[in-house]
């Protein structure tokens, strides 16, 4: 059977959904007055805005024929360099450059973990924000031509816009 696989980094977009973005960064319907980061400043973590994750599925499934029996492309998105970039992103796109940030509490996590299933698949997780993660996209590219990439600021202002954050 033929097998198709993708890899993202953590998604970001115009529609509420579960993804760090939405249920940690910020809070949907409420304007942004601070980000709650999962990783740490210095660490480097793709993005994968979900238009652009939807036009680079239409575009390999348009040239399925041309695809291997077994395929493996990474999509790198937009490549947060060091863990800050996406904060600078929500700033701009609300125009509020005092944006507060705050670390995710993992501490707290850990210890209601044994208690509660979600944070227990949310300490699973924690290694990929304490390690960068960055996808090399260079076969995915050289398949397609280019990889659809939204700039950060029209992607990061549709995204919030369409989540309720901007007045």
């Amino acid at each position: 059977m033929p097998s198709l696989i993708v890899r993202f980094g953590d998604f970001f977009g115009p529609k509420p959904g579960q993804s760090w973005f939405n249920q940690a960064l910020i809070k949907p319907g409420k304007p942004v007055t601070k980000v709650t980061l999962p990783g740490a400043a210095g660490v480097g973590h793709d993005w994968a805005y979900i238009p652009d994750a939807g036009e680079t599925f239409a575009q390999l499934m348009d040239r399925d024929a041309e695809l291997e029996p077994f395929t493996r492309f990474h999509f790198r998105g937009h490549w947060d360099h060091d863990g800050t970039r996406i904060v600078e992103a929500i700033r701009q796109a609300s125009g509020n450059p005092d944006i507060k940030v705050k670390e995710l509490p993992w501490a707290i996590f850990r210890m209601a973990s044994p208690f509660n299933e979600t944070l227990r698949e949310m300490i699973g997780v924690r290694p990929y924000w304490r390690a960068p993660i960055e996808l090399d996209n260079a076969e995915l590219v050289s398949f397609l031509g280019e990889e659809p990439h939204t700039p950060w600021d029209v992607a990061m202002t549709t995204t919030l816009r369409e989540l309720g954050c901007l007045r």
